[in-house]
């Protein structure tokens, strides 16, 4: 019984291609380790990784590597965590596979998976501790079937990718590290939307301003000038702009703080912005309007209210910073993936987001994100959960091994 169960499981996870019999086997794997790859998907989730605290997960994630027994198991000197599979030919170009450790949810949310039947519950479940667990499926797979790889893969739990984090685990990789010149193909890991192929990176240009002024009475210095109305007249300017639609471009005022008390005028006020655009030049020119507008609000509000005791100034404090580019749907890495995902019966969607892939996208190596597994939904929020009905599940893993398998065997 448990053989014909484990073939009709092989037998819908799997693309409808015939398969040598190493890939056979390395399917075989991934369906028998569903619920070791479950269990993986609840330990790291409920191991918490808000952003810039994301050790005891990297730590985790650096045990199960050495016991995987890839080679070269580290954290770097911003705490990613790196292991590589040998490849049959080490002086090629490698590829990278990674996946980031961090979620948005601060230290003081509890993390505790919940079932459901085929759903799991928690905060990050999705984004993406379940492509963490993905990862080490991948390698087990290729470890049963024996499959050895024409390059070497180098697997990355990666830091920052959230939020402020600003992508900060694969910006050293490809900044600061020594791996970075033996990187000829990178693929992120995010999400359980397995039909998706991300191979255009959404820019961004994030700032905190900070509005000063000489603050008072609400009532005894009535008439002087308010940090408070400078802002204010920058995102009334900000959103009177009418934004490019050759390209999708976004700006949103985000976040606002400062102020003494209800009966003072404020002598500080902080405001975050965030622009975004997949094209450089729209983000370029839309960062420009908004750097204008400060300039603007503060002239305004100075000109309209009494500085005897001081002026309104305003500093911008670039706080995230994205870059944009695409990787071309004719470039093998991309084709690959779309030609698996369609075999397998996807609907293969090629799209921009924002992601780790927007690093070594802006540099001119080819680069995707993709999903594995068998959905999720509500990412960030705090009823966040995942699909993980085995037959969706395992043929979301397997489809995506053997995007990774092919793509490692890919001559740059």
């Amino acid at each position: 019984m448990r053989t014909l169960l484990l073939s009709l499981l092989l037998t819908t996870a799997a693309p409808a291609l015939a398969q040598p019999a190493p890939i056979k086997a390395a399917h075989a794997k991934i369906a028998a380790d569903y619920d070791q790859t479950i269990a993986e998907v609840i330990e790291l989730t409920e191991i918490p990784a808000p952003p810039f605290k994301e050790a005891a997960r990297a730590a985790r994630m650096a045990e199960k590597f050495k016991a995987l027994g890839l080679s070269d198991v580290h954290l770097d000197s911003v705490g990613n965590v790196i292991g590589i599979r040998p490849g049959k030919d080490r002086a090629a170009k490698a590829l990278m596979v990674a996946a980031h450790l961090d979620t948005v949810f601060p230290p003081d949310v509890a993390i505790k998976v919940r079932r459901e039947g085929d759903t799991l519950h928690a905060p990050g479940i999705g984004d993406t501790t379940v492509t963490l667990a993905a990862l080490l499926a991948f390698v087990r797979a290729m470890d049963a079937g024996k499959i050895q790889t024409t390059r070497d893969i180098i697997f990355v739990a990666n830091v920052g990718e959230e939020g402020q984090g600003d992508l900060r685990g694969v910006r050293h990789i490809f900044s600061a590290s020594p791996l970075k010149p033996r990187i000829g193909d990178f693929i992120s890991f995010d999400g359980s939307n397995v039909a998706r192929i991300v191979n255009g990176g959404v820019g961004s240009r994030r700032y905190r301003v900070a509005f000063k002024g000489p603050g008072g009475h609400s009532y005894g210095a009535f008439g002087i000038v308010n940090p408070m109305g400078a802002m204010a007249g920058t995102v009334q300017g900000l959103y009177k702009i009418v934004p490019p639609t050759d390209v999708k471009t976004t700006f949103a005022a985000s976040t606002i703080a400062g102020g003494t008390s209800v009966n003072s005028i404020p002598n500080l006020i902080l405001a975050e912005f965030d622009m975004r655009s997949a094209s450089t030049n729209n983000l370029k020119a839309l960062e420009s309007q908004f750097l204008k507008i400060i300039e603007d609000s503060v002239a305004a509000e100075n000109a309209a209210r009494d500085t005897r005791y001081g002026k309104i100034s305003a500093v911008p404090e670039l706080i995230g910073d994205r870059p944009a580019g695409t990787t071309p749907a004719t470039d093998p890495l991309v084709q690959t993936a779309e030609r698996i995902l369609k075999a397998g019966g996807y609907d293969a969607q090629l799209m921009p987001s924002s992601t780790d892939s927007n690093i070594p996208i802006s540099l001119g190596i080819p680069a995707i994100t993709l999903g594995a597994g068998g959905g999720g939904f509500r990412a960030h929020a705090l009823d966040e959960y995942v699909n993980v009905e085995r037959g969706t599940f395992v043929k979301g893993l397997t489809t995506a091994f053997d995007i990774v398998v092919e793509v490692a065997n890919i001559k740059r």
